[in-house]
Parts: C-alpha cells; sequence; structure tokens
C-alpha cells in the first residue's frame, strides 16, 4: 500500500472535517483548501492529504481547476521526494495537463532528483529561462527543502564523500558550503566531508552459510577416504 507521510500536526479542525467527511466532495469548499495550501506554501508545511483532496474537487469539477493551485501543489510534493505524494497527485490530473508544460518541466525536475542526479537538477533548475524558478516562486524554501532531501539520501549512503562532490549535490560553495556542512554535524577536512555513522550508512556483516545435506556430507566424507 502506498504510504502518505506527511501531515502536520496542527491541521486546522476545518480542514480535518473535511478531509474525513463527505463534505471533501462539495465543490464550495475547495476555496478553504486552496487557501489552506497558500498557508502550506508559505509556511513551509506540507499536507498531502489536503492538497490531494482539491485535485480530486478539481477532477470532479474541471471548471473549478485554478492552474496556479495545481503547480504549486506539485511543487510542495516534490519537497517530500522520495515519498510518493507527487506521484499520487500526478494521477489525479488529466491527460492534457499532465502533458502541458509546466507540469512536463517539473516531472523533469523530479526524475532527477528520483535519479540522484543532484548536479544535474541544479543545472536544470538554475536554467538560463528562469522558468523554473518562477514555477516554485510561490514556495517558500523549495531550495531549502530540496536540499534537506539530498542531505537525507547522502546521510543514508556514505560514510565519507568528497567535499567538491558534495558541493555538485548541493549547489552550494565556500562559506554556504561549510555553514551548510557544520549544520548537519558533518565535518570537513582535508576536501572530504565525514558523515556520522547511523542506521543506513553503517557497514553491516553479512554472514555465509552454506547448507549440506546429509547424503552430500557422506559423499565427501567417502571422497577423502579414498
Amino acid at each position: 500500500m502506498t504510504r502518505v507521510a506527511n501531515t502536520p500536526s496542527n491541521r486546522p479542525e476545518v480542514i480535518q472535517s473535511l478531509i474525513d467527511g463527505v463534505d471533501r466532495y462539495n465543490p464550495d469548499n475547495v476555496s478553504i483548501l486552496e487557501e489552506y495550501l497558500a498557508t502550506q506554501c508559505s509556511n513551509r508545511e506540507v499536507d498531502v492529504m489536503a492538497n490531494l483532496a482539491i485535485l480530486k474537487l478539481y477532477q470532479f469539477n474541471p471548471h473549478l481547476i485554478n492552474d496556479q493551485v495545481v503547480n504549486n501543489i506539485l511543487v510542495k510534493a516534490l519537497t517530500t521526494l522520495p515519498e510518493p505524494d507527487f506521484n499520487l497527485c500526478l494521477y489525479l490530473l488529466n491527460e492534457q495537463m499532465v502533458t502541458e508544460e509546466p507540469v512536463v518541466r517539473l516531472i523533469t525536475l523530479r526524475d532527477l532528483i528520483e535519479q540522484t542526479r543532484f548536479k544535474d537538477f541544479w543545472n536544470v533548475y538554475e536554467g538560463g529561462d528562469e522558468i523554473y524558478k518562477e514555477l516554485t516562486a510561490e514556495v517558500l524554501g523549495f531550495e531549502d527543502s530540496i536540499r534537506k532531501n539530498i542531505v537525507n539520501a547522502v546521510a543514508m549512503t556514505f560514510q565519507s564523500i568528497e567535499a567538491p562532490i558534495l558541493k555538485g549535490y548541493l549547489h552550494l560553495k565556500d562559506q554556504a558550503f561549510s555553514d551548510f556542512v557544520k549544520a548537519q554535524g558533518w565535518t570537513e577536512a582535508n576536501g572530504v566531508v565525514s558523515i556520522p555513522i547511523n542506521k543506513d550508512n553503517e557497514a553491516k556483516t553479512t554472514v555465509l552459510t552454506e547448507n549440506i545435506k546429509f547424503e552430500q556430507l557422506t559423499k565427501i566424507i567417502g571422497h577423502s577416504n579414498d
């Protein structure tokens, strides 16, 4: 079963009632959910269930679709990768919307993150036409959220990593990079960043056992006695 992990602890009661009750399918409530999305965009929280409820209302009531709202929902979902939120949102969009340029561009960003092509992600995001920054402009802290997710991926994989490689992953340099590394509790020395051991990056001992049946064992013993 697909897991939806991003549920804020301080979800407003009115939103909770809309999500839990039949009113979630009432098109008159779409403005309440859209306002709640705007709050998420300004306070860096993500409420995937509430945002999916908006897309579900759009699915049943195409005349209500607000392209900017759809864009912001997808951008917020990008900040939760590798959680499946982005794909869950895509499933609720009609075929035309999925093929339109804004959504296609956001799918490109998703693909780069999922493929751990972090340096390529920043190269595309920082492209000369500024279109990607315009798409993410209303979501406060978008770049910081992406870096946080990259840090999680790196911490799960490495105990140490060359500083130039990590700089490319995070799109940071000089003092900004050093400050960021220190904020993670990591250390940098001689061009290498050391990451504390955790349950994900810790080397695990693998014990290999070979099962030999009794019949095989007697044959082995017999051959050794010949």
